[in-house]
C-alpha cells in the first residue's frame, strides 16, 4: 500500500507541472531573492524557481533621467539560468500603478497556455497582480523574453535566458559571458510611434540619414535620386527611429571578464525593438557555434550582422595581451555599443562604413548574389586563426551569415508527412507607417491556418527597401539555405531588402502562435500574422480568436501647421489602421490686405495602398468667386505620381471640380520646399510655395508666396 501511495503521489506532482494552467501568487516584498533550485522526487527534472518584478524606476542610460520599466530593478533584466530537462517555474509580479504586462518566452518550446502572448495565448498580468508561468526546458540553448504588451519591449522589459546542455557544451569554453544588446530612446515610445506614423523625416535629421537634393548632389547620386522619385520610392533609410544610445547589458560601454590565453564563449542576443547590429571583434573573427539557440557546425566570420530577436554564441581568445574591443554598430551607423576584454593597450575594433542610403544597389546586389549562388556550404574555421583569403573577401556590409550556417546533423522532416507551400509577401509604406504581409495587415487578415502533421513551406519575399526579422513563436523553422539535410534551425530570420527566405517547419503543436516581424513598431503597426492550428469556419474565420491589442488599429493625431504674416495653412489628423479624420484649412489676406479669406474642410480618408486612397466630406469657403458662403459636400481621390507628387481631385455637391497637384523637393536635410497649384472651376488657379527650415522637432521657419496673398514670412508648428 505504502508503495501504491508513492506511486501515486509522483503521478500527480508531475502532473501538476505538465499541465492545466499555471498557479498564481502574491507579489513578494522588499528585494527580490536569489533564484531557488529544489531538488524535486520527480524524474524528469528539478524544479528551478524565480521572481520577476516589473516596475516603473527612473533611470538614465543615455544621459537624461527618465521614467522607464525595470525587471527586479535591472535594464536588462536579469539572466534566467536553467539545465536542459529543468522545470521552470517563473512568478511575475506587475507592480505597475495603471498597466497590464506580459513576457513571452522567445524561442522556447513551451505549451501554448504558456506562451505570454495577452489574450492569444496567455491573460495578460495585470496591475498590482502576479502569474505564474510552469514549463520544461525541451532544449538547450541562449534566448530571451520580453513583454509582448504595447510598446513595453522598448522601454526594456527584457531579459536573457540560458539552457545548459544536461551533457554539458559540445563546443568547450573556459567561461561565458551573456551580451544583450539593445536601443535606447530617451522619448516615450508612444511618442516614438506618432512620430513615424506622422510621416516626418525628423529622426532622418536627427542621426544624420536625411536624404536631400543637396546630398545626392554632394554624393554625385544626383541621377538615382530623381531616378529613384521618379518611381515613386520614399526615401530609403536602414532603421526608422533615431535612437539617443545603444547599449551592452543596459551599459554604453562595459569590461568584460577574461584572462588571457582564455576562450569566451559570448552568448549574443538582440533584444532592440527596431535596431540590427554590425558585431566584430579587434581581436579575431569570430567563431559562431550556435544561432538562435541550436548548435551549428562552427564557422568563423570577421564581421557579423545580427538581426533583431537573433542570438547567437560566439568563441573569441583573448590574447596574451592588450585590450581588445568587441563593438555592436547600428546597421545604420547612427552609433555603437562597446565591450573591452583583456587588459593593457587598446586595440580597437574597424568602424564598418556607413550604408550609402543615395545608392542601396550594393545591398541589393549582395542579397540577389546571395540568393542565386544557392548559399553554398561554407567550412568553419577555428578562432583565432590566421584570416584566411575567404575572409579578406568578405564585403564590408555583410547580409546575416546564413550561407554559412550548417547544422551538425540532420534536420531533415520525415518523407511521408504532406507537405504544402504559400508565398508570403513583406509589404508596407513608410510614409503612412503601415506594414503588411500580403498588402493586409493582421486586423485585415489574421489568420494562417495549418494542419497537425503536415509540414508548411514559406517563401518569404521582402517588396520594401528594409530589412525584416521575421519570427515564429513556438517552432523551429528549417532555414533552406543550400545545405539540403543539414539546413539550420531558427526560429528568427532576416529578410533582406528586395530579397527572400525559404523556410519549412512541421507542425506539431497546437493552438494560435504568433508569426510577426520583431522590428516593434512594424509589428505594432500591422506585420503580425496568427499561426492557427484551429479549424476555421465556412467563411475561412477561425472562430473564437481572441487577438487583443494585436487586432486593434491604434488612434494617433497629429498636425502640420505654418503662421505666416500673410496667411495660415496647415491640416490636422486622426488616423488609426486605414481610416482617417483631416481637417485642413487656408486662411489669408488678399494683396490689398483689406479682406479676410478663408477654407476650411472635414474630410475623411480611406487609405486604399501607397499610391490611391478616398476622400469625401464637406468643404467650407467665403472665397468671392463662390457666389456664396455654404457648406458643400465633396468627394474625391488622390493619387501618387512619378517623382512623388500626390494629386489630388474633388468634385463637390454644387457640380465644381478641383485639381491640385502638390511636392515637397527636400532642398538640403533640413530645407524644404512645399509647392502646389490648384485649378478650381470655380476659382480657376491658385499657387503657392513655401520653404520650411527644420529647427527642431516640433518647429521651423517658414517664408513662402502664395497667388492671391502675396509673400509672407513666420514659423512653421508640427504636433
Amino acid at each position: 500500500m505504502k508503495k501504491l501511495l508513492n506511486t501515486l503521489s509522483l503521478f500527480l506532482c508531475v502532473s501538476t507541472l505538465a499541465g492545466g494552467n499555471p498557479s498564481h501568487s502574491d507579489a513578494p516584498h522588499g528585494a527580490t531573492p536569489a533564484p531557488t533550485k529544489q531538488e524535486s522526487t520527480q524524474t524528469t527534472g528539478k524544479v528551478v524557481e524565480y521572481d520577476l518584478v516589473i516596475e516603473e524606476q527612473t533611470v538614465e542610460p543615455a544621459g537624461k533621467k527618465i521614467r522607464a520599466l525595470t525587471i527586479n530593478g535591472t535594464i536588462p533584466g536579469p539572466t534566467l539560468r536553467f539545465q536542459e530537462g529543468d522545470w521552470a517555474r517563473i512568478r511575475v509580479h506587475n507592480r505597475l500603478a495603471h498597466s497590464e504586462t506580459s513576457l513571452h518566452w522567445h524561442g522556447l518550446l513551451v505549451p501554448n497556455a504558456q506562451d505570454g502572448v495577452p489574450h492569444l495565448t496567455t491573460p495578460p498580468i495585470g496591475a498590482g497582480s502576479s502569474h505564474t508561468f510552469e514549463f520544461r526546458l525541451r532544449q538547450a540553448g541562449t534566448y530571451w523574453f520580453h513583454s509582448h504588451t504595447g510598446l513595453q519591449e522598448q522601454q526594456a522589459v527584457y531579459g536573457s535566458l540560458v539552457v545548459s546542455p544536461h551533457a554539458g557544451e559540445q563546443v568547450h569554453a573556459d567561461r561565458e559571458q551573456v551580451l544583450v544588446l539593445s536601443d535606447w530612446t530617451n522619448e516615450h515610445p508612444n511618442e516614438v510611434l506618432r512620430t513615424l506614423k506622422r510621416g516626418t523625416n525628423w529622426y532622418g535629421i536627427k542621426k544624420g540619414t536625411a536624404q536631400s537634393l543637396l546630398g545626392a548632389f554632394q554624393q554625385g547620386a544626383l541621377g538615382e535620386y530623381l531616378t529613384r522619385e521618379k518611381s515613386r520610392m520614399p526615401p530609403m533609410d536602414v532603421s526608422d527611429v533615431a535612437y539617443d544610445a545603444f547599449l551592452i547589458n543596459g551599459k554604453q560601454e562595459l569590461h568584460l571578464e577574461g584572462r588571457p590565453g582564455e576562450t569566451v564563449r559570448m552568448r549574443l542576443i538582440n533584444a532592440s525593438a527596431a535596431t540590427y547590429f554590425y558585431v566584430e571583434s579587434a581581436a579575431a573573427p569570430l567563431q559562431i557555434v550556435s544561432a538562435d539557440g541550436m548548435a551549428v557546425q562552427p564557422v568563423a566570420v570577421k564581421r557579423l550582422l545580427v538581426g533583431i530577436a537573433e542570438t547567437y554564441d560566439l568563441l573569441v581568445r583573448i590574447p596574451p595581451t592588450g585590450t581588445w574591443e568587441l563593438r555592436a554598430t547600428a546597421q545604420d551607423g547612427s552609433g555603437m555599443a562597446r565591450a573591452f576584454y583583456g587588459t593593457g593597450a587598446l586595440h580597437p575594433a574597424p568602424d564598418v562604413p556607413k550604408p550609402d542610403l543615395y545608392r542601396m544597389d550594393d545591398m541589393l546586389t549582395a542579397s540577389l548574389a546571395e540568393m542565386e549562388q544557392g548559399m553554398p556550404q561554407m567550412k568553419g574555421m577555428g578562432a583565432g586563426h590566421a584570416p584566411s583569403q575567404r575572409e579578406e573577401e568578405e564585403p564590408a556590409r555583410p547580409l546575416s551569415p546564413y550561407r554559412l550556417l550548417r547544422s551538425p546533423h540532420s534536420t531533415a522532416l520525415p518523407a511521408a508527412l504532406p507537405r504544402r507551400s504559400m508565398e508570403l509577401h513583406l509589404t508596407g509604406d513608410m510614409q503612412r507607417y503601415i506594414w503588411s504581409f500580403n498588402g493586409k495587415t493582421i486586423d485585415e487578415e489574421s489568420v494562417i491556418s495549418v494542419k497537425r502533421g503536415e509540414v508548411l513551406r514559406m517563401e518569404l519575399v521582402n517588396d520594401t527597401m528594409m530589412h525584416h526579422p521575421i519570427h515564429l513563436h513556438g517552432h523551429f523553422f528549417r532555414l533552406l539555405n543550400g545545405h539540403g539535410d543539414y539546413s539550420p534551425l531558427k526560429h528568427t530570420v532576416d529578410v533582406p531588402p528586395m530579397g527572400r527566405r525559404i523556410i519549412e517547419f512541421a507542425a506539431n503543436e497546437e493552438g494560435d502562435w504568433m508569426f510577426h516581424c520583431h522590428v516593434l513598431y512594424h509589428m505594432m503597426e500591422g506585420m503580425a500574422r496568427v499561426v492557427s492550428y484551429r479549424p476555421t469556419d465556412e467563411g475561412g474565420k477561425t472562430p473564437d480568436l481572441h487577438m487583443g491589442e494585436h487586432s486593434m488599429p491604434m488612434f494617433y493625431a497629429f498636425s502640420d501647421f505654418n503662421v505666416l504674416s500673410n496667411r495660415s495653412e496647415g491640416t490636422a489628423r486622426i488616423v488609426s489602421g486605414r481610416n482617417g479624420l483631416i481637417f485642413g484649412w487656408d486662411a489669408g489676406w488678399d494683396n490689398l490686405g483689406d479682406k479676410a479669406r478663408y477654407e476650411g474642410q472635414l474630410l475623411y480618408e480611406r487609405y486604399v495602398d501607397v499610391n490611391f486612397g478616398l476622400l469625401t466630406g464637406a468643404r467650407l469657403s467665403n472665397h468671392e468667386n463662390v457666389h456664396s458662403t455654404e457648406t458643400r459636400a465633396v468627394a474625391g481621390v488622390w493619387y501618387r505620381l512619378p517623382y512623388l507628387a500626390i494629386a489630388t481631385a474633388t468634385v463637390d455637391s454644387e457640380g465644381a471640380g478641383r485639381l491640385e497637384i502638390a511636392k515637397t523637393f527636400q532642398l538640403s536635410a533640413r530645407l524644404g520646399l512645399e509647392a502646389r497649384g490648384r485649378y478650381d472651376t470655380d476659382e480657376l488657379w491658385e499657387g503657392a510655395a513655401t520653404l520650411n527650415y527644420t529647427l527642431t522637432k516640433n518647429l521651423s521657419l517658414s517664408a513662402g508666396y502664395h497667388s492671391e496673398y502675396g509673400f509672407g514670412g513666420g514659423l512653421g508648428f508640427r504636433f
